[in-house]
């Protein structure tokens, strides 16, 4: 991935004759470290700079210098942190995400083969209702397929851990996901998707997955968010045993109110 160079060349040598580095290699440098930026970026989701400096052991100045050249190439976009639960007083940090254009930056060389292909499904199919249940039958044959390769290591976990194994499961597809405690379950946080431009068109990707999930993990899942549909990590909710529904109280800088979501919420974006 390239980006822009934070000075022009005659600065950028100036500096690298103070500071000892040589010229040739100062601008790799920068460069290298806003690549690994992104990338914590990517594989974390949205993050604040000080965030980003603890985990790739930088300053929050070096950090915040980055970031505004990323934001300048419109890699990455600030936004207000989301807040889950009661909200706490004072302004929400910032944090920054990943743009379409820095998650295009990756991996996604193919989404547009990927909706040719779903849109090839959709008309043979003859378009309208018929059409969106032959793409939604190959979303299911296609992640039915891909879940065998998780079932192994979901079943060989212990019953707490077996969301964590398939975060580790998805993580070596690509999804860069990750689980995490709630008050009344757990998340499965997907940082990255393969297929998010394509899922953005066919939901019926999305709906495919959460189904998958629910299989894997032997209970009812709610999907919270999608990247497809603009959020910065696509979120499943899994709720302990025996419960089905759960309140989430969510903040963003237009609305505050508590959403009880339910399994018709799976695969959409909550509003």
């Amino acid at each position: 991935m390239k980006y822009a160079s934070e000075a022009p060349e005659g600065r950028a040598a100036e500096a690298a004759a103070r500071s000892g580095v040589p010229a040739a290699t100062a601008p790799e440098e920068q460069h290298g470290t806003r690549n690994r930026v992104a990338r914590s970026i990517l594989d974390h989701g949205p993050s604040t700079a000080a965030e980003l400096a603890l985990r790739l052991e930088l300053t929050q100045a070096a950090v915040r210098r980055h970031l505004d050249t990323l934001v300048a190439d419109g890699v990455v976009e600030p936004r207000e942190k989301r807040v889950y639960g009661a909200r706490r007083r004072g302004r929400p940090a910032k944090v920054f995400a990943l743009t379409d254009c820095g998650r295009d930056a990756f991996d996604q060389a193919y989404d547009d083969l990927a909706v040719d292909a779903l849109r090839w499904i959709e008309q043979s199919a003859g378009g309208g209702e018929a059409g969106r249940a032959a793409v939604a039958a190959f979303a299911r044959a296609r992640l039915a397929a891909q879940a065998e390769a998780y079932r192994g290591a979901v079943e060989a976990a212990a019953p707490g851990r077996r969301t964590e194994a398939l975060a580790g499961a998805l993580s070596a597809d690509g999804y860069a996901a990750t689980a995490r405690s709630a008050p009344v379950g757990e998340q499965l946080c997907q940082h990255h998707c393969p297929v998010a431009h394509a899922a953005e068109r066919y939901p019926q990707l999305c709906e495919a997955e959460t189904e998958v999930f629910s299989q894997l993990l032997g209970t009812h899942v709610q999907r919270l968010a999608t990247i497809a549909h603009g959020d910065g990590v696509c979120t499943t909710f899994i709720p302990k045993t025996g419960q089905t529904d759960f309140a989430v109280e969510k903040t963003d800088h237009r609305t505050t109110k508590t959403t009880t979501a339910s399994a018709s919420t799976a695969g959409r974006n909550p509003e």
